[in-house]
């Protein structure tokens, strides 16, 4: 459990032996409710290296003064990313057509 937003991390050790390595993240909302998008890799046991990169949005809550993880949403393909970054991409455009 971890007290402060910076120490959220996906990274996962078992054994002296990293299983999930977080590459990167951008908290996209704090407060007593944050969401946090994660760039990062998994350790691949057929080839023993760290598998192609993945995404994932987790949503968590501070409660008792920790957050924990409440949800999660992965991105499981390069074809979901691309998809979901242009649908976003046309919704914020045609938003912002709107409000001018």
């Amino acid at each position: 459990m971890v007290e402060n937003i910076e120490e959220i991390t996906v990274t996962y050790e078992e054994g002296g032996e990293t299983l999930v390595e977080e590459l990167d993240k951008v908290v996209l909302s704090r407060g007593s409710w944050t969401t946090i998008l994660f760039k990062y890799r998994e350790f691949d046991k057929k080839t023993e290296g760290m598998g192609p990169i993945k995404y994932t949005i987790r949503r968590y809550q501070k409660r008792n003064g920790v957050y924990r993880q409440q949800s999660k949403f992965n991105i499981s393909s390069v074809k979901q990313g691309r998809q979901l970054y242009e649908a976003l991409g046309t919704w914020i455009a045609e938003d912002d057509s709107d409000n001018q």
